[in-house]
């Protein structure tokens, strides 16, 4: 097969979000669906129905096709090793949906599975390539904010009445830490996308509307390497879903919201200017850019080790929120490595 023609992959656990990322790869063309699998036949045979494609009999036959290039894991986070292991033993490229694991053990352990394989690991951080991000980098890039200084960031969903307790995302076995594991870790991958890396991390979380075990609120004070502070704020108990990132420098600020777009306000100057961004697809820009990784043609933007530390960042903030303390991300990379 030539570069021109459609990366050949197949999808294994089936969700919301692996019909959400299908669908994303049917708006592509760069990437093609040719079999799936997950334990339930029913929602095999209904992926397989939807998305045209073969409803393979087990894990093990869909990985021994040889017609299939790559996986599209969307399954549960503590199957994230076993399955991910299984596909770089059998050659087979991994577009992994965040986050990379629950443990930085199980995340080093996919990403060191996947170098030694020789096969390409990209994890699906979607958010960083919002356009009114994608502008807020050019403009720091080019020095317009002079010293970063400060940012404050907020990531919520409405989930009441939504949540389905028998579902691993909403048990702390399964998405330890909560809101913050599920949602907040997107806008911690942005937050180190724009300002760099975090050193720190203080935080309090609190289960205050959704039934279960889990926290739906959450804030973190994050220190970078850099000096600068952020704040994230992530919620599941909020009325409406929201989404803000605001970005502090010396000579320039960026307001971002979901509800007033992107401004720009100039050390000097009294009324932010706003700057129209286009609305971008984020998930098929991910996709083609794992799909040209794979070919060898592009190198993909978020891999196992980044993927990591986003991860540690959260575990920083877990540990913190239960023992009252500041907690250097080193702290949870350099430990026993069950964090």
């Amino acid at each position: 097969m030539t570069s021109a023609n459609p990366l050949r992959v197949a999808c294994i656990g089936m969700g919301w979000w692996s019909d959400v990322l299908a669908d994303a790869i049917q708006r592509s063309g760069k990437l093609e669906i040719r079999s799936c699998y997950t334990r339930s036949d029913e929602k095999r045979n209904n992926f397989a129905a939807k998305y045209r494609c073969r409803p393979a009999a087990s894990y093990e036959a869909m990985l021994a096709d040889g017609e299939i290039e790559a996986i599209i894991n969307t399954t549960p986070n503590d199957v994230h090793l076993a399955t991910t292991c299984a596909a770089a033993a059998a050659g087979k490229h991994v577009f992994l949906d965040k986050p990379i694991a629950n443990s930085i053990s199980d995340g080093r352990a996919i990403t060191e599975a996947c170098r030694k394989a020789g096969v390409v690991l990209a994890l699906g951080y979607q958010r960083r390539r919002e356009s009114h991000f994608r502008y807020v980098k050019q403009q720091i890039e080019a020095g317009r904010f002079g010293k970063l200084v400060n940012a404050e960031a907020n990531i919520s969903r409405d989930r009441l009445g939504k949540v389905d307790l028998t579902s691993w995302r909403y048990q702390a076995a399964g998405m330890p830490g909560g809101v913050m594991l599920q949602i907040g870790i997107h806008y911690i991958d942005v937050l180190t996308y724009l300002i760099g890396p975090v050193h720190a991390v203080r935080a309090q979380s609190a289960q205050l509307v959704l039934p279960g075990d889990n926290p739906d609120v959450a804030s973190l004070i994050l220190q970078h390497e850099n000096g600068a502070l952020s704040t994230l704020n992530a919620s599941y108990a909020s009325a409406s879903e929201y989404y803000l990132m605001n970005v502090y420098g010396k000579d320039m600020t960026a307001f971002y919201d979901l509800h007033n777009g992107l401004r720009l306000l100039k050390r000097g100057e009294s009324q932010p200017v706003a700057v129209p961004c286009a609305v971008n697809d984020t998930l098929v820009e991910e996709l083609e850019e794992f799909a040209a990784a794979a070919r060898g043609q592009h190198q993909h933007e978020v891999g196992g080790e980044e993927a990591t530390r986003s991860l540690a960042v959260v575990r920083a903030g877990i540990l913190s929120a239960i023992e009252g303390r500041g907690v250097e991300v080193a702290e949870i990379l350099n430990g026993d490595g069950k964090m």
